[in-house]
């Protein structure tokens, strides 16, 4: 993911930013169940990585393999890949079938919905998406909608109508990257029709694009985009700063988490995901198994921060 890559990572202010406004409203009209469980999903973006045989995947796996392997190690995975190429049911199907039911997919919207058609006219291929969305069955996660670097708020009335036609029961967050939406008077209105739907938001922490990490929650869910530096040390005090945040809004009353590690280059994700299981479940009372490792040769990196 090359979304906010940086040369000098160092010089980035890293500090997550404080509750937004319709954070703290949400949080106020959210009973807190200290008996219900916190629903926790951290994950990668992909499981085709040949570079993780002999680290998660045993020696030999074929790629057919991969995926029945992965969701043994992991809990969650985004699903960029639908958002070029909209698989047939029985491809998703199976897909499912190999997960259990405590493993959620997270299907990103098509991009000819999002970027190509740019939310307009858009209904028979939004409707055909969800339909086959619906073929994981019960392993369905948050699906996100990721708007293009050029779709600010003078847009707004597009994005509002296309959100108000989704239908209720299909979970969503809306993924904002132009810079006036975290700006200004002029989105307020949007992000409050989010809040009154139930949709929520995405929150991409990128080096490059501090704006992104808004800090806006609009339904009872976080879903966190992190992209990391292919494990500088800032990694791991991101991911610490991250479980103390997540800490604070499951105290609150937060009970659904995702958490899905990008990076720019995929070789240590797993690493990471094992770093930020292990922090959350310290911090956070949830009891996640992280991935295990087959071959670790950054043990040294996981046990310094």
């Amino acid at each position: 993911m090359e979304f906010g890559k940086v040369s000098k990572v160092e010089e980035v202010d890293f500090s997550l930013p404080p509750d937004d406004r319709i954070t703290d409203e949400l949080f106020r009209n959210l009973p807190v169940r200290a008996d219900e469980p916190i629903k926790l999903y951290v994950g990668c973006t992909q499981w085709g990585n040949k570079e993780w045989l002999g680290k998660i995947y045993p020696k030999g796996t074929k790629d057919k393999d991969f995926l029945a392997h992965y969701v043994k190690q992991f809990n969650s995975i985004e699903l960029n890949a639908l958002f070029y190429n909209l698989q047939p049911k029985s491809v998703i199907e199976r897909w499912a079938s190999l997960a259990g039911e405590e493993f959620r997919f997270c299907p990103k919207f098509l991009n000819i919905i999002s970027h190509t058609n740019q939310l307009q006219h858009a209904e028979r291929e939004t409707d055909l998406f969800i339909d086959h969305m619906h073929s994981f069955g019960s392993r369905l996660g948050y699906s996100f909608l990721q708007l293009s670097d050029g779709f600010g708020p003078d847009r707004a009335a597009v994005l509002q109508n296309y959100v108000r036609r989704l239908p209720r029961d299909f979970h969503t967050c809306i993924e904002l990257r132009q810079q006036s939406w975290f700006a200004g008077p002029s989105a307020a209105g949007t992000w409050q029709l989010f809040r009154d739907l139930g949709v929520g938001t995405v929150i991409t922490d990128s080096s490059g694009r501090r704006d992104c990490v808004h800090m806006k929650l609009t339904a009872p869910v976080a879903f966190i985009r992190f992209v990391a530096n292919n494990m500088h040390p800032t990694d791991f005090t991101r991911i610490d700063a991250w479980a103390d945040r997540l800490r604070s809004w499951t105290r609150k009353g937060l009970r659904e988490i995702y958490f899905i590690v990008h990076s720019h280059h995929e070789l240590h994700a797993p690493e990471l995901v094992h770093y930020a299981i292990t922090t959350f479940n310290e911090k956070c009372g949830t009891s996640l198994r992280p991935p295990k490792l087959l071959k670790d040769d950054t043990a040294t990196n996981l046990t310094l921060f």
